[in-house]
């Protein structure tokens, strides 16, 4: 991990931010001794973000199925 002195941090924050993306992450540290770790927040997907699937049917049959079903079961 990369380690840089908070007055460089601030200089260069878009480029450090980058880095952390790349790298992972790199710790700042200030010159009383302590020590920052700036790291990239993982993004959160949706559990509803699937991916479709092909299939050989249209859109009025899919929804004509679903119809039928609901008449059937419901």
């Amino acid at each position: 991990m990369r380690v840089h002195t908070h007055l460089e941090a601030g200089w260069k924050l878009a480029s450090l931010l980058e880095v952390a993306q790349r790298d992972g992450a790199i710790r700042i540290r200030r010159e009383d001794g302590q020590a920052f770790v700036l790291r990239p927040e993982p993004t959160a997907a949706s559990p509803l973000d699937v991916e479709g699937i092909e299939m050989d049917m249209t859109s009025a049959e899919l929804v004509d199925m679903i119809r039928e079903g609901r008449e059937r079961y419901g």
